[in-house]
């Protein structure tokens, strides 16, 4: 049985692939085997798991960022009618400005253009990675977008979060990384509920009333009462579309890894989902620092190792596998005394 190597990214840093890359090879100096599963809970990183999982392969779209700037970005098509958008190239928080970067007028019309683009491409299915972004315009930027472009011509549209905020508090949740100070909080929290009674209005659907529809600033819920978008668990989603339960069925042990590990981590990131599925199988995590405010939920690990490089992370992979070569021998010699006994 082999170790599963099950790491998201390390924001900013390196990518889910890099990190299961480097840990997976310190596993195998260690003569152990090891099975690399790079995951994604909807936020950064999410498209290139995706886009690897289904086979899909990537179509260059010109379309522009949060402030009009033109953008060059990437949506993946799959062979089974599947398309992968990642909000964050479009409408995401660290795409460059040639302007003020007003948290109030930041728009998503750059992803609905993706959106569009996967529509006319004959997707079937639709699924956007809601993570990372820099607006707050409850979606309707996505919408005009989609709407000038033909709509969505048939295909069901999926949204991924890693947050449960409704549609009337996303400005004040996540107003402030974004650049919005108190009256701007106010003043957008103001305009997504102008904008949820419209959209029951005029579609029949009320944001206000549905968990996740506060996504990437009201995006999510907009898209749920224009066009009925399935709103899901990144994670989770991410989780089965790779199959990762019958990979944990045959692994000895999982290790998970992120940049960070702190309270957060057991608020939908995809950490917290594993630890749910893990059951009785050893989890550990390989992460690049630890909060001081984890606390108890530190004890839901087998073990945490901190490595914030390459070569940390194939020391980790390698100290891990000895440990669980050690665990294996030491019980092997109490279980041949059981079965002497009976």
């Amino acid at each position: 049985m082999s170790i599963l190597v099950a790491p998201d990214s390390f924001k900013g840093t390196f990518t889910a692939a890099e990190v299961a890359g480097h840990i997976a090879a310190g596993i195998r100096t260690a003569d152990a085997a090891a099975r690399e599963l790079p995951v994604a809970d909807g936020g950064e990183g999410t498209f290139e798991v995706l886009v690897r999982g289904l086979d899909a392969r990537p179509v260059r779209i010109s379309t522009v960022g949060p402030w009009g700037d033109p953008v060059e970005a990437e949506i993946g098509l799959a062979a089974d009618g599947t398309a992968v958008v990642e909000l964050a190239f479009a409408s995401g928080l660290n795409l460059p400005s040639g302007g003020r970067r007003d948290p109030l007028t930041a728009s998503t019309y750059g992803t609905g253009v993706l959106i569009a683009e996967a529509a006319g491409h004959g997707a079937r299915r639709i699924v956007v990675a809601a993570g990372g972004s820099a607006t707050t315009d409850g979606g309707v930027g996505a919408i005009a977008a989609i709407e000038e472009r033909g709509g969505l011509r048939g295909a069901e549209l999926v949204i991924l979060s890693d947050v449960t905020t409704r549609f009337s508090g996303a400005a004040r949740v996540f107003g402030p990384q974004k650049g919005a100070g108190p009256a701007a909080v106010e003043l957008l929290t103001r305009r997504l509920e102008l904008l949820a009674a419209e959209f029951a209005r005029d579609y029949g659907r009320d944001p206000r009333l549905v968990d996740r529809t506060g996504a990437a600033g009201g995006f999510s819920g907009g898209m749920w009462a224009r066009y009925g978008a399935s709103l899901v668990s990144g994670a989770d989603y991410v989780l089965d579309l790779l199959g990762f339960d019958a990979l944990l069925a045959a692994s000895r042990a999982v290790v998970v890894g992120e940049g960070r590990l702190d309270s957060q981590t057991g608020q939908g990131k995809i950490i917290a989902a594993i630890l749910a599925r893990a059951g009785a199988k050893p989890v550990y995590a390989v992460v690049g620092s630890v909060d001081p405010d984890l606390g108890d939920d530190a004890n839901s690990f087998a073990g945490i190792i901190v490595a914030g490089n390459p070569a940390a992370m194939r020391a980790a992979g390698a100290e891990l596998a000895r440990a669980l070569a050690g665990a294996a021998s030491a019980a092997a010699p109490a279980a041949t005394a059981a079965r002497a006994c009976t």
